[in-house]
């Protein structure tokens, strides 16, 4: 197994590599499509890293990855699974991809939202179409008696 390479973006502007010493795969049977072998093939895939303990993130980002992942955390091991695949080696690849995925996501910066003030073309179209809408309720009313 090769190191996990993980592409420069927002939190990790050099790019992240685990080592495959830290990568851990397991293999199971897996539902699904396979026909006969599905039953005698262990083409599951379930990667885990220890995000508490790898050489691939500094301290900030290991605090953030911890805070941002906890919710899908084990202790501090993060697990992903992969079994979309019928091959043992397209699921690793799948298996390899997600958590990738999954930790350059969670060193991305959070983008505040600026909140902006409505246009005032826009407030008089809003406005016009409470008149209209308005209009259209006053015509249903029967009229006045006098």
């Amino acid at each position: 197994m090769n190191d996990l390479l993980i592409p420069p973006g927002p939190g990790a502007p050099h790019g992240l590599t685990v080592p495959a010493g830290e990568l851990v795969e397991q293999f199971s049977h897996a539902s699904g499509p396979g026909g006969q072998g599905v039953n005698t093939t262990d083409s599951r895939v379930q990667l885990s890293l220890d995000v508490g303990t790898t050489s691939a993130l500094t301290e900030a980002q290991r605090a953030l990855a911890l805070q941002r992942l906890a919710t899908r955390l084990s202790g501090t091991v993060l697990s992903v699974a992969a079994a979309e695949h019928r091959s043992q080696r397209r699921n690793r690849a799948a298996a390899r991809e997600r958590l990738a995925a999954l930790l350059r996501d969670s060193l991305a910066p959070v983008t505040i939202r600026r909140p902006t003030r409505p246009t005032r073309g826009s407030q008089r179209r809003r406005l016009a179409a409470k008149r209209e809408r308005s209009e259209i309720k006053q015509n249903r009313k029967p009229p006045p008696r006098d």
